[in-house]
């Protein structure tokens, strides 16, 4: 993501963003990830863009880390605030050195900690989320016979 307020490029700073073994370029923020955050995060109506421009500077302050150590697609901001993302290339980009840049796509925020006791253990959360829909399932089929 090119900032916005420069009007030219400086050669010195490096326009992608080192996130494990990724090389984030481009920040996009999903439909379904703006509406959580102005839900679960902001408390306010924040743009796509506003929100992509908090997650590029958390991104270059180095504020964001993975959740979980093996997996790349939760992540942690402040440690705090829960953030599911996916990457894809960026077609025709690439570094001094050759290695593709990527986009990173927020797919949704799940929550702040501080205000989400079950965010801090995800697997089980998942896991009674899973549990808690099956017998409900189970529960309408049993109502229809």
């Amino acid at each position: 993501m090119k900032d916005k307020i420069m009007e030219r490029w400086n050669t010195y700073e490096a326009f992608f963003v080192q996130l494990g073994d990724k090389k984030v370029a481009d920040v996009i923020i999903t439909n379904h990830a703006n509406i959580r955050f102005n839900d679960r995060i902001a408390k306010n109506q924040s743009s796509s863009d506003e929100i992509a421009a908090w997650i590029w500077e958390c991104l270059k302050q180095n504020r964001m880390v993975p959740y979980y150590r093996k997996e790349e697609d939760v992540y942690l901001i402040d440690d705090d605030t829960v953030v599911v993302a996916e990457f894809t290339e960026l077609p025709g980009e690439v570094d001094l050195a050759g290695n593709p840049l990527h986009k990173m796509i927020v797919v949704t925020f799940l929550g702040k900690m501080s205000e989400t006791i079950e965010l801090r253990d995800l697997k089980s959360y998942y896991s009674w989320l899973r549990h808690s829909r099956r017998m409900t399932l189970m529960k309408n089929s049993r109502k229809r016979k």
